[in-house]
């Protein structure tokens, strides 16, 4: 498995648990496989949906900030890593 950095969370909502990624670089897209990591944080999680402003998307370019629903909380700043099998 290698792993690409392709963004950064940019802050978490509890009700639902939804994390607000910044794509930095690459690309994302609904049924990637994304490893959030930092501090306390070590999460791996297959992409179902994605929205941008409010919006169902099925891919996200860098400069795009995306909502992603996760299982479990996630911090501001942990970097965000998209997994190539």
């Amino acid at each position: 498995m290698t792993e690409e950095k392709i963004g950064t969370v940019m802050h978490f909502f509890a009700k639902p648990a939804v994390a607000a990624i910044r794509i930095d670089e690459g690309s994302l897209a609904v049924g990637s496989a994304i490893h959030i990591k930092g501090h306390t944080t070590d999460l791996y999680h297959r992409v179902d949906s994605m929205q941008v402003d409010h919006k169902t998307v099925e891919t996200a370019a860098p400069g795009d900030l995306v909502g992603i629903r996760v299982p479990e909380k996630v911090r501001e700043h942990d970097e965000v890593f998209k997994v190539t099998e």
